[in-house]
């Protein structure tokens, strides 16, 4: 019984059809980029458990610690709502939202670096400002 190599899986089949991209987490990102996934993820989560903390925020209003004990069930529902969707694929959903909308911020930055331009050269339009900060009048009357 010969028994035929194992074949390597095709690139193509690895990939993502929603990211075009070969694989769910393809880059390493840096620090500030994974505490922004980790942003999404906590927002997520907090979202799947809006009403339980609603409900621990009621209880615990004008209380300080008393609230361990008075709000004791709001708090253990809500703990356990907030176990139940802090999972891995809850992780991996919330990496794959900030991969889609990459793009979106890129754009955003872009508008705002425009933005700030164009307000800086009003600014400098208005003061009668050089490029440089100088005064526009004092550069003219040098010889």
């Amino acid at each position: 019984m010969a028994s035929s190599p194992p074949t390597a899986p095709s690139p193509s089949s690895s990939l993502d059809p929603s990211l075009s991209i070969p694989s769910r987490n393809p880059l390493p990102l840096s620090a500030s980029q994974e505490q922004q996934v980790r942003d999404v993820y906590y927002a997520r989560v907090r979202g799947h458990c809006a009403a339980e903390i609603k409900d621990f925020a009621a209880c615990a209003i004008n209380r300080t610690v008393s609230a361990t004990w008075a709000c004791r069930t709001q708090r253990l529902v809500m703990n356990a709502c907030m176990m139940q969707h802090a999972t891995v694929e809850e992780q991996d959903k919330a990496r794959e939202e900030w991969f889609a909308t990459r793009q979106q911020r890129r754009r955003e930055r872009e508008e705002k670096e425009l933005r700030r331009q164009e307000a800086e050269r009003k600014h400098r339009e208005w003061w009668g400002l050089q490029q440089d900060g100088e005064d526009n009048k004092t550069s003219k009357e040098r010889p």
